[in-house]
Order: structure tokens, then sequence, then C-alpha cells
């Protein structure tokens, strides 16, 4: 079967099984339906194309629409139409996709406008494109771009020596056939390029808006989506109203045949949606303080904090008394990775030589990770072997890392490149200076047990490290600019392919999404090998990318979480989703019978 066979049957499916939703004329979002809720780290701005701050993500999936959406309830999961009328015209076997899009979907009111009503068009999609594109806006998610857009690159090539994107340059790859008409030419067939569609920060956003506000715009999003912005303390508190315009659809999901599947349906069936009129989301770091919170009703629903683990569950069970509050509890295994990176232009644990990469290795061998799982985690986590984390296509269940937990190996190593202990029992830099790791973190509970785990094990070794105290956003900021020199990050999937994970190392997005900063001509072969077969046949090139990995220590990869979700009794229609972060549309609040 030729690729264009490929992918024209996989719309068939997806066309088929994507039948949740049906268009109605308004929202019916009720005011008095609202929704508590609480972060764990603030955002850093709703702009998705200078950031990919996870908090940030999930308020502007909220607010702003991509061209297509996942299924709701369908898993594995699977793509539907959102603003476009129906999945993509696909031609030149793979190469060319064309999308129509919904006439009269409407961006929010707002003083850009000037007073008019102002419809969603191609143009629209064109432009956030060019914005990720432009190099003034050091966008990280350039990377899942780059390269595949036919005229793109030479746009680009040309607004880095004259310093300014030419947006009103035709590009052959990028093309408004008319007001509703949109078509991508691709460079080569990517089997990928619909799942990078459906990504929040390729979703339609007007010119003006973006002219109007200028360096502003982070604080203020307009989007067709289902909610706006109506309140906003940064690092404080979020507020969002429904879209009073917003063409809104019917809850009709089909269950996957799980017992939670078929309450939801049960509840939800038939219901026009959204049906949440207000969500209210509070900046809580501090994990027993969103504990309490939720435990006394002030959120609505909550991932289980790790110290509250042993309060809530019986091994993998909710306890008796939990229950018979009428709590809910949907355990999900993310499509995620933790990791700790080191910024490999720090002059200390970074570059490429003998002595730096055995200092990366003996950190890494000297990290205890079931430690960590049991001790920070409460059990709540497993380990992860390589790149691709589990539910993600291009993960080898039987992958197992080459370095284990292992400080008599670690201690050895320094030993042997010259990091000799002084008479304080801490080592120095071979040259016979003293060095200390500098460590960055933020200030929550789990924070500080993470840090004392990880000077335990650093002093086993005797390795010297201080923990810089921030906050999650101005770790992000000072990460892009290759600053830092140690943090720990995570990473979960933005599409359901390796290509999302392995782009996190790739060397043109450094200082992007590729916070590490690495450079590396085997890393980046392998990758542009990978990407150009299609996704059932690159797992053997993510194997020995982890291998890459592994043998240059620019991260350290550790585990994969299991996120307990607990729902007040008052929730209804909740399922976690493994590429959908805000579900809040999907959602209804009922008063419960007492």
């Amino acid at each position: 079967m030729n690729l264009e066979s490929k992918l024209l049957q996989f719309a068939l499916l997806v066309g088929a099984m994507g039948c949740g939703e049906m268009a109605i004329a308004k929202t019916p979002a009720q005011p008095n339906k609202i929704l508590n809720l609480a972060f764990e780290a603030p955002d850093d701005g709703f702009d998705m194309v200078k950031t990919y701050n996870f908090y940030s993500g999930n308020i502007a999936e909220a607010i702003f629409e991509p061209l297509l959406k996942y299924d709701y309830l369908a898993r594995p999961v699977v793509l539907v139409p959102n603003t476009a009328q129906a999945l993509p015209k696909i031609e030149q076997e793979g190469k060319v996709y064309t999308f129509k899009i919904q006439p009269v979907i409407y961006f929010t009111d707002d003083p850009a406008f000037k007073g008019k009503r102002r419809e969603l068009t191609a143009q629209d999609y064109i432009y956030s494109i060019q914005r990720v594109s432009d190099p003034k806006n050091h966008s990280p998610t350039y990377s899942f771009i780059d390269g595949k857009i036919q005229g793109l690159e030479q746009v680009v090539a040309n607004a880095k020596k004259t310093g300014k994107f030419n947006y009103d340059a035709p590009n052959a790859g990028l093309k408004a056939l008319d007001k509703y008409t949109l078509q991508f030419t691709l460079t080569r067939a990517d089997y990928n390029f619909p799942y990078i569609l459906a990504y929040v920060t390729f979703s339609g956003t007007a010119r003006e808006v973006v002219e109007f506000y200028g360096d502003r715009i982070g604080q203020h999003p307009v989007g067709t989506g289902a909610y706006q912005l109506s309140k906003y303390v940064p690092r404080s508190k979020i507020e969002l109203v429904a879209n009073p315009d917003y063409r809104g659809f019917i809850w009709n999901y089909k269950s996957t045949g799980t017992a939670w599947d078929n309450q939801l349906v049960k509840e939800m069936s038939g219901k026009k949606m959204p049906q949440v009129g207000k969500v209210v989301v509070s900046i809580i770091e501090e994990e027993q303080s969103r504990w309490l919170a939720f435990k006394s009703g002030q959120l609505d629903f909550d991932k289980l904090t790790s110290n509250a683990v042993p309060q809530a569950l019986n091994g993998t069970q909710l306890k008796p008394e939990l229950k018979q509050q009428g709590i809910q509890h949907f355990p999900n295994k993310d499509p995620e990775i933790t990791y700790t990176m080191f910024n490999m232009k720090d002059p200390i644990v970074g570059g490429y030589s003998l002595d730096k990469i055995a200092l990366r290795r003996a950190i890494t061998l000297a990290y205890n990770q079931q430690e960590e799982i049991k001790q920070l985690y409460k059990g709540q986590a497993v380990r992860a072997e390589m790149l691709v984390p589990d539910g993600v296509q291009g993960h080898n269940a039987q992958y197992r890392s080459s370095i284990a937990y292992n400080p008599i190996l670690a201690n050895k190593l320094l030993d042997r490149f010259g990091y000799k202990k002084g008479k304080d029992g801490y080592r120095t830099l071979p040259n016979g200076q003293p060095f200390t790791l500098k460590y960055n973190t933020e200030n929550s509970s789990s924070s500080v047990i993470h840090s004392e785990l990880w000077k335990k094990n650093l002093d086993a070794i005797g390795v010297r490290v201080e923990f810089k105290v921030s906050n999650f956003a101005d770790n992000l900021k000072e990460a892009m600019q290759c600053k830092h020199m140690i943090w720990g990050g995570a990473w979960i999937a933005d599409f359901p392919e390796g290509e999302n994970f392995a782009q996190l190392l790739y060397g043109p997005n450094s200082g992007k999404g590729n916070l590490s900063c690495y450079q590396s001509k085997a890393y980046d072969a392998l990758y542009q090998q990978a990407l150009t077969l299609p996704p059932q046949q690159r797992t053997p090139f993510y194997e020995k990318i982890s291998r890459q990995i592994e043998a240059d220590n620019p991260w350290i990869i550790h585990s994969t979480r299991i996120r307990n979700w607990l729902l007040q009794p008052q929730v209804q229609g909740y399922k976690a989703h493994p590429m959908i972060n805000t579900v809040w549309q999907y959602l209804d609040v009922q008063p419960v019978k007492k």
C-alpha cells in the first residue's frame, strides 16, 4: 500500500470514529456551574508561540482552536475535525494537505477588532505558523515544523538576514486558496503532520490582535474556543468564562467498553456542551495546601499529590472513607518522562571531553531512581528506560537503559578522571579548583524532597550541590537562554509519536525545545533519518537515540508518573486524556442529592 493510500485509509478510519460531536447554534454554558481548580506551578502567559509552559498550555487549549483535535473517549487516540469541516484532503502521496474551515466561527470580542465581528479564516492559521517561524519569537515549537513546509525555510533565512519576517510574502507551502480553504505543501511526506496541526500553538490567531497588544499579547489571548479569559492575576489566579459566541456541540461520544466510559455515556450523552460557565484556577504550589483545598471541597478535581497518596489510597485503590463521600478516582499513566537536564554549554557540567562526560555519568550513576519513586512519588511512578515513553509510538517495552544506580562505580569514575576528594570530603575539578553543582528548583514540598534526595546521593560521591530556588516560569526562561547548570523537567506528549520527544535534544532546537543546549552530529543524524520513515518503522532509531543520550549524558531519564485524579461527587463527564490537558468543555457540574 502506498503512502497516499495509507493516509487516506487513516483519514477514513478517523472520520468514521470521530462522530462524537454535532455543532449547535449557541453555547448552553450556565453561569452558576463553576469549576474550581488548581495548578501546581504558575503559567508564563498565554502566547504559546513563545513558551511551552504546561500550565500556559492548559489555559490556551480552552481559548484557542486548532484545525483538528482528539476524540474525547477513543483509545488509542483518534483525530477528528475541530474548526475544519472534515479531515484533510491528502494529495501527492501525503505531501499536500487541504482543509476546509467551517464558516461563521468568530473570535471573541476584543478592542483590537474595533467593534467589528471577526470571523476565523484560513489566513489565521497561516499567520500562526508564520509567528512560530519568525526568528525574533524564538519559538520552542518551531521544531515541530522546521524544514517541513515548502518555501518556509527561505522566508526564515531572509528574516535572519534582514532582521524582519515578511508576513505578506507569498509561500508555496502555505496557501489560503480562498477565505475558508487552507493548503499545506510539505517538503516530504509526514505522517505526523495532522498531529502537529492538532497542537494548540497552531490554532487560528488574529493578526490584528497580536499587532494591537504587541509584547503584552501573552496576557491578552483572543481565540474562538469554548472559553475566554475574564480575570488574570499572574502567578495567583486565572478565571475563564464561557465564550458566548462559541458554537457548542452535543456530547455523543462512544464508550470504549470500560465501566468508567459506560458511566460517562450514561451521564452525559445528548447534553448540549459546554455546560460549565466559569472556570477558576488558583496557583497552589504547596502540595499540602492543595490536598487540603480538595478535601475541604474548595477544588472540584485535582491530581492527588504525592504526599497525600498514603492518606487517600490503599495501594492502588481509593480508601473506603473517601468512597463513602462520593469521591471519584481515575488513575492514569501519563505518556511522559521526567528527567534531569545538564546545560551542555555550562563550563562545569557541559562539554564533550571525557572528563566532562565522566562527571555527568557519575552523577547519573549516583542517583537512586527507585528511592525517588518511593520517596517522592510514593510508589506512583515507574522507571522510564528510554526516551520515548509507554503509550507513544516508538516505545519499546523491552528496552533497558545501560545506566543503573551504582555509587561505587560513580566514585571510581570520578577518581579515574581526576575529580579528587579534599579534606572536607568534597571533590575538586581535575585542575584542583573547588566546584559546586548549581541545581535549579522550585518552592514546593515535593521540590524539597527532590533536593534532599539529590543532596544525599551526591554527598555519597563527594560532590557538593547547592539549590537555587525559584519558580517554574523563571527557571524555564533561564533554561531557554542556556544559563542554568542543572534543572529537572518533565515532558508529556503533545502528539502520540516519538518525534515529539526526540526533538527535545535535536541540535537546531538548542535554547528552544532543547533546553540542554545539546549538540551531537550522531544524535541529529539519527533524528533526521527517523523522520524519513513512517512512524511504525522508527522505533530502532529511537532506541539508538536513547543509547546516544546514555553515551553523552545530556539528560538523566527518570520515570513515568501515574496521575491519580480525584473528583468531587458533583463532577460529571471526566476522563483524563493522553493528549488533551483541558477537558473542561466536556464536563458538567450537578448538585449531589443527599
